[in-house]
């Protein structure tokens, strides 16, 4: 154990950077053609809005989707999602690369599966069957005609005088909402690496959440023939590359994959639904099974694992090492555990990958949750083809790039194209993740009150100010899953069920007191877990906020006790405070 400590630091040592963050470019400006949408048929065309609405959402994701689903459940239909693509499903509507799919099973994953009488083809569902599922939600719960696509909001402006939100869109829409639905999601804006003379590069290039097909040929689920004569690069390791590789490598004539710090990569073992299964499932069986991995991965004991996967076997993993130990051995027994398990995955990586210094260089010295676990059967294999080759650069990253070639260690690699897998501004703020003003109560916007020091909130949704807006799936102040779903249906069947009894109350104004607003810090405050010293040691990522600790790291801003604690909170909140806490006036 104490030679792993080392290992562990040496490595961190060598990722560390004195820039942080700012070691990425903002696809902004000369960078702008990255964001592009390559998936567009033809252009939209049609004339402006003026419309008042009940509730107007941001967003056309799973959180949009689930907000307007559940809002035509409840009796509300004057509603519009405004939404920057061309088709509803928001991650899944803009990243739709070789190999694309879950990585949490499909049957827990995809939302309203019973509401809309379907069951995914594979414990983990491909990227193009889980876009197609988010098309049907809209269909069934008739959210198309609601939805004004190829739109992006410019801004957004609390109206006192009508009690109303003046909502603005490049389309020259003009809105006028009661209530107003922020989804912009925690990952929806690409990021690139800030590599010296990223610009000179005469090639091709593309981030892997704009994939572009019409050079690669192929779709989401492989078959990239036009990249049979290129030598292509891809940059970044993380979960996008790891689905990707193994595609891009049956593909290319030469892959090179640019590596700073390797993942974690476990056994999968997607399989095919079984029907019989399928058929003997009863009513609520989405929900207990959702319940049950949410449980199992908070380390609650249950009397069985319905979903039996990594996630969950992890976590009872790490449970069991410490159950019934006194506090003082706790965190001893917790980091044997996590070595014993980061080693069966390096070993893993030594039993399927035969060239011994790739295979050492695949390896990761960290521990377990330090980055996002990612679950693979065909990644590994992929660095045994002869036309594929890791260019580890021992954390370093990219040294610079030139016209015609990616520069490491003075080693030029010529190529013929660069992907970027290297991800997104993970939970950026509401104003950036939906690129519009949000102006408040006296012209205050959004930016000013959460833009220095810590957010403030009542549980992550309200926002005094801010009057009638609820940010629902921003997860800043509240609870997070693994399961994704879980968080963003817990947050809008709350969103909903305060907007339905608001509007049958004739409700004109809702907005979270000071006091209820500083108790909520306070109670995040209080519920932060001891978790300092464990990410103070991890290898820089947007986890830890690249290594440099505090700040917006991601972990730092959730709830502490947990996503089903959380949402206990809220149901309690709805039952017992929700008049005075929002100070509601009709």
């Amino acid at each position: 154990m104490d030679e792993l400590s080392q290992k562990y630091a040496e490595e961190r040592a060598r990722r560390q950077r004195s820039d942080g963050k700012n070691q990425y470019i903002a696809i902004d400006g000369q960078f702008g053609r990255y964001t592009e949408d390559p998936y567009v048929d033809q252009p939209i065309t049609r004339n402006p809005l003026t419309v008042d609405l009940d509730v107007l959402i941001l967003g056309g994701g799973m959180c949009g989707l689930l907000i307007g689903s559940r809002l035509r459940q409840a009796g509300i239909d004057n509603i519009k999602i405004i939404e920057r693509g061309s088709d509803f499903g928001g991650t899944w509507y803009w990243n739709r690369y070789p190999g694309v799919g879950c990585d949490t099973e499909s049957y827990i994953y995809l939302p309203l599966l019973e509401e809309t009488g379907y069951i995914p083809t594979e414990k983990y569902a491909k990227g193009p069957e889980i876009l197609n599922h988010f098309r049907r939600i809209g269909a069934t719960f008739g959210l198309y005609e609601n939805a004004c696509f190829q739109t992006t909001l410019q801004e957004m402006k609390w109206d006192e005088n009508l009690l109303r939100w003046g909502i603005s869109t490049d389309r020259g829409d003009m809105f006028r909402a009661r209530y107003i639905c922020v989804c912009t999601g925690t990952q929806n804006r690409p990021k690139l690496p800030g590599i010296p003379d990223i610009l000179d590069f005469r090639g091709h290039s593309f981030h892997t959440s704009r994939w572009d097909y019409n050079y690669t040929g192929g779709d989401g689920y492989g078959n990239l023939d036009q990249l049979r004569d290129k030598h292509v690069a891809i940059i970044g390791t993380g979960a996008t590359a790891i689905q990707s590789v193994p595609h891009l490598a049956r593909s290319a004539h030469h892959l090179y994959i640019f590596q700073r710090t390797p993942s974690s990569v476990d056994v999968r073992g997607n399989r095919p639904t079984d029907e019989a299964w399928a058929r003997a499932l009863q009513p609520g069986w989405q929900r207990q099974r959702m319940l049950n991995f949410e449980a199992l991965t908070l380390g609650m004991p249950q009397d069985e694992d319905l979903v039996s996967d990594g996630w969950t076997h992890n976590a009872q993993r790490l449970r069991a090492a410490t159950d019934g130990t006194t506090r003082a051995n706790f965190e001893a027994l917790r980091q044997r555990a996590d070595f014993e398990k980061m080693e069966e995955i390096r070993r893993r990586v030594d039993d399927v990958v035969e060239d011994s210094a790739t295979a050492q260089a695949l390896k990761p010295y960290y521990n377990l949750y330090c980055k996002r676990p990612c679950f693979h059967d065909e990644y590994l294999q992929t660095f045994n083809r002869p036309n594929v080759t890791l260019v580890d650069t021992k954390g370093l990253g990219v040294e610079r790039i030139i016209e015609d070639a990616i520069v490491v260690d003075g080693k030029a690699y010529k190529v013929d194209c660069i992907i970027y897998s290297t991800g997104f501004e993970v939970l950026a703020k509401p104003w950036r993740a939906g690129a519009c003003k949000i102006l408040g109560a006296g012209g205050m916007s959004l930016e000013e009150k959460w833009g220095a020091g810590p957010v403030k909130s009542l549980h992550g949704i309200f926002t005094r100010g801010f009057p009638n807006m609820l940010i629902v799936g921003a997860l800043r102040d509240s609870g997070a899953s693994s399961n994704a779903h879980f968080a963003y249906n817990g947050q809008c069947l709350h969103a909903v069920e305060v907007i339905r009894r608001c509007l049958s109350a004739g409700v004109t104004h809702i907005e979270p007191t000071e006091a209820a607003e500083l108790g909520w810090h306070q109670t995040m405050r209080e519920k932060a877990p001891p978790m300092d010293k464990f990410w103070a040691e991890c290898t820089p990522g947007y986890l830890n906020n690249e290594g440099a600790g505090g700040g917006d790291g991601f972990r730092k801003v959730l709830y502490g006790g947990g996503s089903i604690e959380y949402f206990d909170i809220l149901e309690d909140w709805r039952s017992r405070r929700l008049e005075r806490d929002l100070g509601i006036t009709s």
